[in-house]
């Protein structure tokens, strides 16, 4: 399994942006479909975006479509998600995830299907 670590988190007003990072272990990192997902007290983890593993497929929540923008660079073993327009509703934990995916199309949107998670990343957006 890869391991995960994000960064870029932090406090931000709204309208302001921030963009994570998430650094990934090993050789293999242009196999695995990467998604971000995000968690709020007492609420389940939601996908807010996917890549697959050469980019050609991103998916977006309907949430945050037009305002995030995924992204890869398989030579650094790095996934981002570009963050503006930042609403209070985007404070969250932000999880990065990954999956080992035989076809280069494919996207990953649930939880149960990752293989690999990241311990998370705080987003604070104050009004």
């Amino acid at each position: 399994q890869v391991q995960l670590v994000e960064s870029g988190g932090g406090l931000v007003q709204a309208g302001g942006s921030l963009r994570l990072s998430c650094a990934a272990s090993g050789r293999t990192f242009n196999m695995y479909a990467m998604t971000w997902f995000r968690q709020t007290p007492g609420k389940e983890r939601d996908v807010v975006a996917a890549i697959s593993r050469s980019g050609v497929t991103t998916y977006y929540a309907d949430s945050v479509k037009g305002r995030f923008t995924i992204s890869r660079d398989n030579a650094k073993n790095t996934v981002y998600l570009q963050m503006d327009t930042l609403k209070p509703e985007d404070t969250a934990v932000y999880y990065c995830a990954a999956r080992a995916a035989g076809l280069d199309f494919t996207v990953v949107l649930r939880r149960a299907d990752v293989d690999s998670w990241g311990r998370g990343t705080q987003v604070t957006v104050s009004s």
